[in-house]
Parts: structure tokens; sequence; C-alpha cells
């Protein structure tokens, strides 16, 4: 059974290929290279025994989807990554999120249609929500306006997808993440970011090994018990596996909604300190930070509750805090002997 990975090189795609391998599917990924590099492959078949195929091509190109989707009509699912993802950034190149994030979208769905296929999951996000007014956020919790381009992105292809599905053969499960971090056991994957970090943990990690000067901590002055902003972690692998799931749910008709919409997250709330703090006892490193000023486009706080995903969904969040920085750690200074 194939299944298409878009953005399967980078960081949450890959670990979602490694685990839809070990579960037997054959796996195509499509992907721009533009933030993720084509060594991830290599790593990918050493973990699992074997290298997906590959194409590399960008979605928001029309024609050239096109000729892909023609050309694998026997694809029987997608899982669409494929995105750019940086909140700091979207306020600064808004254009950019939108055209990029919404063609290719659009494009794929337009490939689904023609070919007849009937299964997408979609990388969703928090973001989607805001700054919710009631904590823990729900799946039924209301969209409020988004605090930056990115995730207003999420929020109007959550609604393509609806509107799209409406219309067409489409079944979609839409997984809203909250913030992915560490890396896979092996050490062989994990979080690479091209240029400087946008998001925390690899920048703990960067400068925990010499590559950056100090971290930068964006606000101290948040309402929360130590001032830093609070966010949901969830270990990568946990994500991955939460997509397989989906896949499964999907072929296997285990439901008969034509859009799913699951939270993904561990239920509990930690602050940008907290995480500091826990990679200082996980791996013995001081960190050396500096308090910013708040980043524009940051919202204050935000965790999932996760009882219907773990109930309907039958998926539930493993691994604590402490394992997923040290994972990430562990991944870093994997970089550091490859780069000595």
């Amino acid at each position: 059974m194939k299944i298409l990975v878009t953005g399967g090189t980078g960081y949450i795609g890959s670990h979602t290929v490694v685990e839809l391998q070990e579960k037997g599917y054959e796996v195509v990924i499509v992907d721009n290279l533009s933030n993720s590099s084509i060594e991830v492959l290599d790593n990918i078949a050493k973990i699992t025994g074997k290298r997906p195929q590959f194409e590399q091509f960008d979605l928001t190109e029309q024609k050239r989807t096109a000729e892909f989707f023609a050309a694998n009509s026997d694809i029987e699912a997608i899982i669409h990554f494929a995105a750019f993802k940086a909140v700091g950034e979207s306020v600064e190149k808004p254009l950019m999120y939108y055209r990029n994030n919404l063609i290719s979208l659009m494009n794929i769905l337009q490939g689904m249609i023609d070919n007849r296929v009937k299964n997408i999951v979609f990388s969703s996000s928090c973001t989607v929500y805001g700054q919710p007014e009631k904590l823990p956020v729900s799946e039924s919790s209301p969209i409020q306006k988004a605090w930056s381009p990115y995730g207003n992105t999420k929020q109007m292809s959550e609604e393509i997808i609806q509107f799209t599905s409406d219309v067409n053969d489409l079944q979609a499960i839409l997984l809203r993440y909250f913030n992915p971090i560490g890396a896979h056991e092996s050490a062989l994957i994990g979080e690479l970011p091209i240029g400087v970090p946008n998001c925390l943990m690899p920048y703990i990690t960067q400068t925990a090994i010499g590559i950056r000067e100090f971290l930068r901590v964006w606000g101290d002055d948040y309402p929360t018990p130590d001032g830093t902003a609070i966010r949901d972690y969830i270990h990568v692998v946990d994500l991955a596996k939460a997509h397989v799931i989906a896949i499964e749910r999907m072929i296997e008709k285990r439901s008969n909604k034509k859009v799913e919409i699951f939270n993904l997250g561990t239920g509990n709330g930690f602050s940008v300190m907290e995480v500091i703090k826990s990679f200082e006892r996980a791996s013995g490193v001081k960190l050396n930070y500096q308090i910013m000023e708040r980043r524009s486009g940051d919202v204050v706080e935000v965790w999932s509750d996760t009882e219907y995903a773990n109930k309907e969904l039958g998926w539930k969040a493993e691994k604590p805090l402490d394992e997923m920085t040290l994972s990430a750690w562990k991944w870093e200074e994997a970089l550091a002997k490859k780069r000595d």
C-alpha cells in the first residue's frame, strides 16, 4: 500500500516515514529540500532497511504536481507536511507563507480529485486556536483570530479541505499539533533547520554545542508563573505514530465522518524556562541565555486537552519532557561528531 508523504525529508516527515515503513507501508516522498537534506533518505534506510522512493520538486508547481499524480495512480493516502512553518518568519514574509502553504495544498487536492485518491492526513497546528480564551484547548474550542500569517494559513487550509471534501469523495483527518521536539532514538534523524533556528529546541541544542553564542528567550514578562511563554511539547516519535494511526483509521473506514479533527499534545504546559531547566538536567550542560523583547506573533500560553484523541483515535503521547530534551541533545551530539 503506497502512501505519499509530502515534506517527507523534513523533521516530522522523516520520523513519520520511518514509522510507516516499519509498519510495512510503501512510501513515496515529495520534497523540494528547501528546509531539509537529501542525506535524510540514507538515514531512513539505515533505520528501516529500506530507502523510500523520492522525487524532488515544488508542490506549488501545478503542472509538475499533476504529472506526479498521473504517474502514481496507486497512491492510497497522503500525509501532507510540506509547508513553511516558522511563526516569526511568517510575520516578516507573509506573502511567501500564503503562496507556498495554500497553493501547494490546492495542487495536492486537485491531484487527489483527478486521480481518485480519497484519503489525506493534514499537518495542522494549535496556532489555529490563536490565544485561547480557555485552557486546555479541546477540538471544540473556538477558532480565534490568528496571531501570525503561519497560523492563518493553517486556518485557511483546514477550511479549504473542509469545503473541498464536502463536494468530492475525499476523507480527511486534520491533526492539530502542539510543539514537537526531540529526535529518533537512533540519533540518525532529528530536527535540522537551515540557518538560524526559529524553534526553541534546536536553538537550545545549538547553543549548548557551541554553534550559537547564546539562546534568545523571547520575553520574560508574560502573565505566566515565571514570565516566559508556555507551550505543550510533544516528542516527535509520539507525533509520528499518530499519523500512522490516522492513515489506518481512514483506510479501514473506522469512521463515517468525512473530516475529523484531533489535537496532538501531552496535555501539559511547560514554560520556556522549564524546558531550559529540563535540558540542563538531562544533558548536564549549562545554557547561556539572554532575555529579549517579546517576538511578534507568539501567543502567551497554550496546551491541549488530549481526551478526544486518546479515546477516539486510540493514541496517547508517552515520552516525558526530560526524555524529549535528552533525545534532542543526543541528536545534536551526533551531528557534531559528523562535522568533526
